[in-house]
């Protein structure tokens, strides 16, 4: 263990000293650690061994992801997303459902052994983007903000969205009959997932924000533990909506709005503390992923496993956020830009391991297509994200 605790401080305390330099290359930090750990495991040199349970990577993984949420979510510029708030609203309510219908017919096209419900299982959890991956997008100041801000709240609620969707298809696949499972009782739990969520996340930011301002008015805060308090808070935001069975990711990307709304006196000082936080326990999934995961499973990638992880990252995403921009002020590079930067990671690392204790036909092979299109997610957007940003907005 403390061996495994070594590598990773050394290698993390690296990246914080070269993160600067770093991301203003083709390469980024999930690329990297997932690339080292790779080297390390026992794919590799075979110095990192992990022996982790799946309870406990899903635990880190929501909570890395619950972090990025609600600090990137209170950055969210809302004058801008206000006057361009149609992007968002499109991808999410028409690219989304879009994309899921795509990944299942195309599933059930390149499996074609595959129940319908495998195939609708695998896109809903290959549907969310993922906030982590897409940071040198959101964050750069080349591309247009509304672009920036429209992929910003797609990939902070889309997970949110896709968790109740995957739950009715576990309680389908549960019941063994479609029959047992009526249409009210997926609206119903639709409407709870988000409805807890997004209550949550603004009742818990609310109340934390008015302590925050009156505990600052009295000077009670040490600044030893200003880092804690946003932290402390996103993961309030996410357990809550948890324990009362809402979404945890809405909570939390709700709650980060929110917080960026009204607070405008501390909020830069405490969310950095956070930010680093989120980053780290990324980095700590991303080394995990490729040590134990990657190094596991890479030799058995198929050529169908292979085929439906790029039909993922390309047409299945890229056509439903086309037809769904159609009448957005969007020249051709800017909508094919918004389809491409739709990463998959931490949401669909979470969302598979949920469904890995089904008992279904097919789980092994659509745990290692979801293993196989977030390996190359990694590799194709991180590595295509600033040529592409250059590229794209050069004249901008």
């Amino acid at each position: 263990m403390y061996q495994n605790l070594t590598i990773i401080a050394f290698l993390v305390l690296i990246y914080s000293l070269l993160a600067g330099r770093i991301e203003k290359t083709w390469l980024s930090g999930p690329i990297i650690f997932v690339v080292l750990g790779v080297i390390a495991g026992p794919l590799g040199i075979n110095i990192l061994n992990f022996n982790i349970q799946k309870e406990t990577y899903k635990t880190l993984a929501e909570l890395a992801l619950a972090l990025v949420l609600f600090t990137d979510a209170s950055k969210t510029n809302l004058r801008v997303l206000e006057h361009n708030i149609a992007i968002p609203l499109r991808l999410l309510l028409l690219g989304l459902p879009l994309t899921i219908f795509l990944g299942w017919v195309m599933g059930y096209l390149v499996f074609n052994d595959f129940l319908w419900i495998e195939a609708a299982l695998l896109a809903v959890i290959l549907a969310p983007t993922d906030a982590a991956l897409g940071k040198p997008v959101v964050s750069s100041q080349k591309v247009q903000s509304k672009i920036r801000e429209g992929l910003n709240v797609e990939s902070g609620l889309n997970d949110g969205v896709c968790v109740p969707v995957l739950f009715l298809l576990v309680a389908i696949f549960a019941a063994q009959s479609v029959d047992k499972i009526s249409l009210s009782f997926g609206l119903v739990l639709f409407a709870r997932e988000i409805g807890i969520g997004l209550l949550v996340g603004l009742v818990v930011t609310f109340i934390c924000e008015k302590l925050i301002g009156l505990c600052f008015k009295r000077s009670w805060i040490l600044d030893s533990w200003k880092p804690m308090i946003i932290i402390a808070m996103a993961v309030c935001c996410f357990s809550l909506a948890q324990v009362l069975n809402g979404s945890g990711f809405i909570s939390c990307f709700s709650g980060g709005i929110l917080y960026g709304a009204i607070n405008k006196t501390h909020k830069i000082d405490l969310i950095k503390a956070a930010e680093g936080t989120g980053n780290t326990l990324g980095l700590i999934v991303w080394i995990i992923f490729g040590s134990l995961v990657v190094s596991e499973f890479f030799h058995e990638f198929t050529w169908p496993i292979i085929i439906y992880a790029i039909l993922s990252l390309t047409l299945i995403r890229i056509l439903p956020v086309f037809i769904s921009l159609i009448g957005v002020d969007l020249n051709l590079s800017e909508k094919l830009f918004t389809g491409w930067f739709g990463p998959r990671g931490l949401a669909s690392i979470v969302f598979v391991i949920m469904t890995i204790d089904l008992d279904l036909p097919n789980l092994h092979t659509l745990v290692l297509t979801v293993i196989c299109t977030v390996l190359l997610s990694i590799l194709l957007h991180g590595f295509t994200a600033n040529p592409i940003i250059k590229r794209t907005f050069h004249a901008k």
